[in-house]
C-alpha cells in the first residue's frame, strides 16, 4: 500500500511540473521573446576608409665616387643624420694635391706673362716706335735735301738713289714699330695670346682643384644613412654605390584605396595614421594626391598622405594603418549594421519593436562604417530597431535594450 502511494506522489509531482512548463511556455508567447533593441538616436558620426600604408622616403641618394681612389677614411656610420655638405669618405689625395700645386706655379707663370706683355713689352714698344718715327722723319728731310742738291747739280744720281733707300728702310722699320706696338697693347696679338695661356692655366689649376675636391665625398642633401657598403682600404670607382642616403625632409605617407572608396575620399582630407608597430600612438596626417588611374591588377588607387609632425619612432618602409576621416555628420540617426537585413527587392530593411510585435521596415542608408550606419530614410528618433538576425517579421517580441555606446568612426575598408 506504502509503495502504491509513493507511485501516484511520483506521478502528481510529474504532472505538476508538466503543467508550470507548458504554463510558462504559453506565457511566453503571450509576453514575446525577448530580444536585444537599439534604440534610433541623432549622434555625431565620421566615416573614414581604412587602407594600408607605408612610410615613403623623400628621395633615397645613392652616393658614390667620381674617380678611383684608395679609401682613407669612412666618417659615418648607418643611422647617423647628416647635414648637406658634411664629408663622409675621404679617399687618398697625395698625388692630386701635387698636380694642384703644378697647376698654381703654371697659374702664375701665366700672370706674369700678361704682366710683361702689358707692362714692360709695350713700354719697350712704345720707345722703339718713337725711335722709328725720328729715324723716318731724318729720312725724309735728308732726302728732300739730297733732291735739292741733285737738282742743282752738286751731287750725282747715286748719292740721291742712296737717299732713297734710307728712307724706304725707315718707313719699313717705322711699320713695323708700329706693329710692335699695337700688338703690345690691350687687344693685341701678343695681349691676346697672353691672355689665353692664362685662361689655360686657370681652367688647369680648376680641374686640379676639382679633382682634389672629389677625393672628399659630401652629401648633397641633408638626411639619414641607410646603408654603407664601404671599408678604409678599399679601392672604388665610378658608379658604384657606397652609401644609401635617405634624404631629410616632409615626411610621407603612400597607401592603397580600394577603387570603391573613391567617393569617400577627397584631396585635402584629414586622416589618423598609426605603425603596425605602435598602434596606439596616433599620429595626424593629411591627404594630398590621388593616382589619376586605378591599379588594374589590384583594384586600388594610390594616395599620399603628408605628415606634418612625425612621431620620433618613424622610420623609413615602416607600415603603417590608415584612416582617412571622409563624410561627417554632427546629427546623424545611427543604428548597428546587424540591425540591417537584406529586402526581396534590394532595399535593406530593419525589424523594428513596436507593439510588441517585430514588424519589418525598409530603410533608406547612408553613411556607412565598421558597426555603425546612418539611416536616412525609414526611422525616427526613439525607435528600438532589433538586433536579433534570428527573428522574423510578425514575432511578439518584448525588448531589451543595449546601453548607448559613443559612436566610433565609421570605417569603409582599403585595399
Amino acid at each position: 500500500m506504502k509503495a502504491f502511494f509513493m507511485r501516484n506522489k511520483m506521478w502528481s509531482v510529474a504532472i505538476l511540473l508538466a503543467v508550470a512548463a507548458a504554463a510558462a511556455v504559453g506565457l511566453n508567447r503571450t509576453r514575446g521573446v525577448e530580444v536585444q533593441t537599439w534604440e534610433v538616436r541623432a549622434q555625431p558620426l565620421v566615416q573614414t576608409v581604412v587602407a594600408s600604408g607605408r612610410v615613403m622616403s623623400p628621395a633615397r641618394v645613392a652616393i658614390g665616387a667620381t674617380i678611383t681612389g684608395r679609401v682613407i677614411k669612412v666618417l659615418v656610420q648607418e643611422g647617423d643624420r647628416v647635414e648637406a655638405g658634411q664629408p663622409l669618405i675621404e679617399l687618398e689625395a697625395d698625388e692630386l694635391r701635387a698636380a694642384l700645386q703644378q697647376a698654381h706655379a703654371a697659374e702664375q707663370t701665366a700672370r706674369t706673362r700678361v704682366a710683361n706683355v702689358s707692362e714692360l713689352g709695350l713700354a719697350t714698344a712704345q720707345e722703339s716706335l718713337a725711335q722709328a718715327k725720328a729715324t723716318l722723319d731724318w729720312s725724309e728731310r735728308e732726302l728732300k735735301r739730297n733732291r735739292e742738291l741733285y737738282d742743282s747739280g752738286f751731287i750725282g744720281k747715286a748719292k740721291l738713289e742712296e737717299a732713297q733707300r734710307a728712307l724706304d728702310v725707315a718707313r719699313s722699320q717705322y711699320d713695323s714699330a708700329r706693329t710692335q706696338r699695337t700688338s703690345q697693347t690691350k687687344g693685341g696679338v701678343q695681349s691676346r695670346e697672353a691672355l689665353a695661356r692664362l685662361q689655360e692655366a686657370v681652367a688647369a689649376r680648376e680641374l686640379a682643384d676639382a679633382k682634389l675636391a672629389q677625393t672628399v665625398i659630401r652629401a648633397s642633401v641633408p638626411g639619414t644613412i641607410l646603408t654603407r657598403q664601404v671599408e678604409p682600404g678599399d679601392i672604388v670607382q665610378p658608379a658604384k654605390t657606397l652609401l644609401t642616403l635617405a634624404s631629410a625632409g616632409e615626411t610621407r605617407i603612400t597607401a592603397q584605396i580600394d577603387e570603391k572608396n573613391l567617393p569617400l575620399v577627397k584631396v585635402g582630407d584629414s586622416a589618423l595614421a598609426s605603425a603596425d608597430a605602435f598602434p596606439d600612438a596616433k599620429f595626424n596626417a593629411e591627404l594630398y594626391y590621388l593616382a589619376p588611374s586605378v591599379d588594374a591588377q589590384r583594384g586600388s588607387v594610390e594616395a599620399r598622405l603628408r605628415v606634418p609632425q612625425p612621431p620620433p619612432h618613424l622610420r623609413a618602409d615602416m607600415t603603417l594603418s590608415v584612416e582617412i576621416l571622409g563624410a561627417r555628420k554632427d546629427q546623424a540617426l545611427v543604428v548597428p549594421a546587424q540591425a540591417l537585413r537584406a529586402g526581396n527587392s534590394g532595399t535593406p530593411k530593419v525589424l523594428v519593436a513596436n507593439g510588441g510585435k517585430a514588424v519589418s521596415r525598409e530603410v533608406k542608408v547612408g553613411l556607412r562604417g565598421t558597426g555603425k550606419v546612418e539611416i536616412v530614410e525609414g526611422l525616427s528618433g526613439g525607435e528600438q530597431v532589433i538586433l536579433d538576425a534570428a527573428i522574423a517579421a510578425g514575432t511578439r517580441v518584448r525588448g531589451r535594450a543595449l546601453a548607448q555606446e559613443f559612436i566610433a568612426p565609421a570605417k569603409a575598408s582599403g585595399k
